[in-house]
């Protein structure tokens, strides 16, 4: 059996999500929508930082959240922020700087 990763209730194997029907309507209940359609949290995790499921690998979530070019290189560099030999965490921060100032271009230009 499955159980609700919030509440940790006994689910059925075949449902769907990781969260069971109560912890989705409280969820449901805290994040509301505002004007221009993006979901405001009351502060406490909101369902916006729910993993899809399936999701294995950082460009599962990429593409779940449709991220263009930009915001991916920075995802990227900030999740492996000074871990690995060939880029330290200068190199690193660099990179993120320079792709979200090319993502400040590009959203000006709209």
């Amino acid at each position: 059996m499955k159980h609700c990763m919030s509440c940790n209730v006994t689910m059925s194997d075949y449902a769907r999500t990781d969260l069971c029907l109560l912890c989705i309507d409280k969820m449901a209940e805290r994040d509301t929508r505002v004007g221009n359609g993006a979901t405001k949290s009351d502060g406490s995790t909101a369902s916006y930082y729910e993993l899809p499921e399936g999701a294995t690998q950082l460009q599962d979530l990429i593409g779940h959240k449709d991220m263009n070019a930009q915001i991916g290189e920075i995802f990227r560099a900030c999740y492996r922020y000074g871990e690995v030999e060939h880029s330290e965490k200068m190199r690193d921060a660099k990179k993120i700087k320079f792709y979200a100032e090319a993502e400040i271009a590009r959203l000006e230009k709209l």
